[in-house]
């Protein structure tokens, strides 16, 4: 259901092993369904049980955190607040979950987003929060800043997964040092182009897909002295690899 990973490269793969993406069910049919790693809303957990399919779950354990911290939250009346992007399948999935315990469960992407819900949380007086795993640590922070100003009582959950947290502190380490950061991976990524946000403030960034992509930056190639690699955390290693292979011929 939906794509298992933000991946081109491994969707590819994945059909060519006789495993396809679908956006719903097909109807008079049987098999397996699996769960992506984004995670799924109860509705659609039902529906693949009602029409008979196997599920195989491969939500990942910290998104399974997230939705549980979620549901924690309404049941306890808590106005709750996901950090995180409204479109993301990971951020509808932790929504739908939450809201089958209580109505107000909102999505914050930045302030301007929670300022528009600011009458209902005076009002509430008891914000619970938690946050999509990709998320960056600064848009957290800002918002719950925000928070500390309107709300009475706040119950914060940083769920942001480690490795997230890891990845971003590395990439940072490593832009202070070098004259240009490469980024590998999807530009559907939540975590890979929040890499590339970071990075963009700290030294000249690139992003890309594959190494295929690298002759569209010859110049700046050229002319930087240090580059550095990173990549997002569904990048397989070897499309990082031939970037590597390629940056290395320059």
């Amino acid at each position: 259901m939906g794509e298992l990973i933000h991946n081109s490269h491994v969707i590819k793969e994945l059909e060519e092993l006789g495993i396809h993406t679908v956006d719903k069910l097909p109807e008079n049919e049987s098999g397996i369904c699996i769960i992506r790693s984004h995670g799924a809303s109860p509705e659609v957990i039902k529906d693949v049980t009602a029409k008979g399919f196997e599920i195989v779950d491969l939500t990942c354990p910290d998104v399974k955190k997230v939705q549980q911290k979620a549901i924690e939250l309404a049941k306890e009346n808590y106005l709750v607040i996901i950090v995180g992007k409204p479109e993301h399948p990971e951020v509808v999935a932790i929504k739908a979950n939450a809201k089958q315990f209580g109505d107000d469960v909102y999505v914050i992407p930045d302030i301007n987003s929670l300022k528009e819900i600011e009458t209902l949380i005076k009002e509430k007086k008891r914000v619970g929060v938690v946050v999509q795993t990709t998320q960056r640590i600064e848009v957290l922070n800002e918002i719950l800043n925000y928070l500390t100003t309107i709300a009475k009582e706040i119950k914060v959950h940083n769920t942001i997964c480690n490795s997230t947290q890891m990845r971003q502190k590395e990439a940072r380490d490593l832009a202070e040092n070098s004259d240009l950061m490469v980024v590998v991976g999807s530009k559907k990524s939540a975590n890979t182009t929040h890499l590339a946000e970071i990075l963009k403030d700290i030294t000249k960034t690139i992003h890309i897909e594959t190494d295929e992509e690298l002759s569209q930056f010859d110049d700046i190639i050229k002319n930087a002295q240090n580059i550095s690699i990173t990549a997002g955390a569904s990048t397989p290693d070897d499309i990082i690899q031939k970037v590597y292979n390629k940056l290395s011929e320059y």
